[in-house]
């Protein structure tokens, strides 16, 4: 090669700008994100928060929801110990959607994860404020529901991912313990008994008859249970209304890790959800950090902010309970990540697609999808000092050195284009008090990706039956 050759390629080399790439960034407070962890175990701190109710909108029902940890005292002397709770907790949830699908999908309903109950129902006899808090695998947060006449305030857990209102019901044969006195129907003039021929009975999955009167079974996945009557009582929504006559399971046995709640309260697409009951045409909840005192709104017939990133609101016709969203996408600091779409589509057998779920914590996507937002991202923060894994999680960073720092944005698109930017504290969490942070991601091998609860925080998540759309509006709690 001629030397006039070598000095034509090197003056080349030093004239022609080398291609970047250039990422999004944010930036998490380290500091402040481990002292709030510190803060939940000091306890002239607890003694001193109190949750603050926020308004709702006049023209709609609402009840006020909390986290989990602003009602029920934890008995964990750490935020790993309790961090590692949740993380079980998670998991049980995880799989009893995915059993609940899978049974779905077969053709068989949960009377085949039939529990076995006390002498009170034989087994022949059956074929608000929003707070943080995790139970039956779920649990995380907690809404402030009225029942009965006179009205008296319950605890409940809020879920996306069921359809059967119940509550802990006298005689309790065998319950749970729970933070409010328990359901008294003698207490009450407007509960009433449902006969077998009614129709919310016959809307049930598991029911039996005894006496005319209409019983109700429903099993989850980790193999929690309640079992009782199936009656109707009036539905208060704190100074906002009430609606009378919502069908609610009494439970008289009921068994598993719904410890705290009072019951649950069903917010998802059958018809026998509080949702469907009411003729809601849309409901809204925003989820407050969990590790705070704050409380929040469950709205039913609220407007949408202005603000609001769309999404389409899809149905499963083999589970019509739970509420699928348009995900098409995943944005890793501003670039999209080479996802085919179909991952997270509906196939014909009902497999696949991605809901929105108030009950899990950590989002779930299906391996493909996992692999390339975990290479991305870690690509992406190559400057981040890694660590060990820690329970589910598999990319840790040590940031104990760290006052601030900044990471890679990510980001959920949907089908229209549009894309919802989470906040660092959506996807970078801590998992002790020494400066432990891992990507809030999960794999499944499981076809269904779950948007988990730490992802929605802080978001007001709508979902408008009506149009047929899902709705988020960042920092509207």
């Amino acid at each position: 090669m001629s030397s006039s050759l070598l000095f034509s390629l090197l003056l080349l080399s030093l004239t022609t700008p080398s291609l970047t790439i250039t990422t999004t960034t944010t930036t998490i407070d380290v500091t402040a994100t481990i002292q709030k962890t510190l803060n939940l175990f000091n306890p002239s701190l607890l003694q001193q928060q109190t949750s603050k109710t926020p308004p709702s909108s006049s023209s709609s029902l609402s009840f006020t929801i909390h986290p989990r940890s602003s009602l029920h005292h934890h008995h964990h002397h750490d935020y790993k110990s309790l961090t590692l709770s949740r993380l079980t907790r998670d998991s049980h949830r995880v799989t009893s959607l995915i059993t609940k699908l899978n049974l779905a999908i077969s053709g068989t309903n949960n009377s085949d994860m039939k529990p076995q109950p006390n002498s009170l129902y034989q087994t022949q006899d059956l074929s608000t404020p929003v707070t943080s808090g995790i139970s039956q695998g779920s649990g995380e947060y907690f809404a402030k529901v009225g029942l009965g006449t006179p009205t008296q305030s319950y605890y409940m857990v809020i879920d996306t991912g069921s359809d059967i209102n119940w509550l802990q019901c006298q005689p309790c044969s065998d319950c749970y313990q729970q933070t409010d006195p328990i359901y008294n129907p003698s207490s009450s003039t407007t509960y009433n008994a449902l006969s077998c021929g009614s129709q919310q009975c016959e809307a049930l999955e598991v029911t039996a008859c005894r006496n005319n009167g209409c019983l109700y079974q429903v099993s989850y996945g980790d193999g929690s249970f309640t079992v009782g009557d199936f009656v109707t009582e009036t539905v208060s929504f704190g100074n906002s209304g009430s609606v009378s006559n919502v069908a609610v399971g009494c439970g008289h046995d009921n068994e598993g890790l719904f410890v705290g709640s009072a019951g649950l309260l069903a917010l998802g697409g059958g018809p026998l959800s509080l949702p469907s009951q009411i003729k809601a045409t849309s409901f809204s909840y925003c989820l407050v950090d969990r590790d705070s005192k704050e409380a929040s709104t469950l709205e039913f017939n609220s407007a949408p902010p202005a603000n609001s990133v769309t999404a389409p609101l899809l149905r499963n016709p083999r589970m019509m309970t739970y509420l699928y969203v348009g995900l098409t996408g995943i944005t890793v600091g501003g670039k999209p990540l080479a996802i085919p779409p179909s991952v997270f589509a509906v196939d014909d057998s009902g497999n696949g697609g991605a809901i929105v779920d108030s009950g899990t914590a950590v989002t779930r996507l299906q391996s493909q999808a996992y692999n390339s937002l975990r290479e991305a991202f870690t690509q992406q923060a190559r400057n981040l000092k890694p660590t060990d894994g820690f329970s589910l999680f598999d990319t840790c960073y040590d940031f104990s050195t760290l006052t601030r720092v900044a990471v890679p944005t990510v980001g959920f698109t949907f089908a229209g284009g549009k894309t919802l930017s989470l906040k660092p504290e959506n996807y970078l969490i801590p998992v002790d008090s020494s400066g432990k942070f891992c990507l809030a991601f999960a794999p499944t091998e499981s076809r269904l990706s779950i948007i988990g609860n730490v992802q929605q925080q802080g978001t007001r998540v709508g979902y408008d039956m009506s149009k047929s759309v899902v709705t988020f509006s960042p920092n509207n709690c």
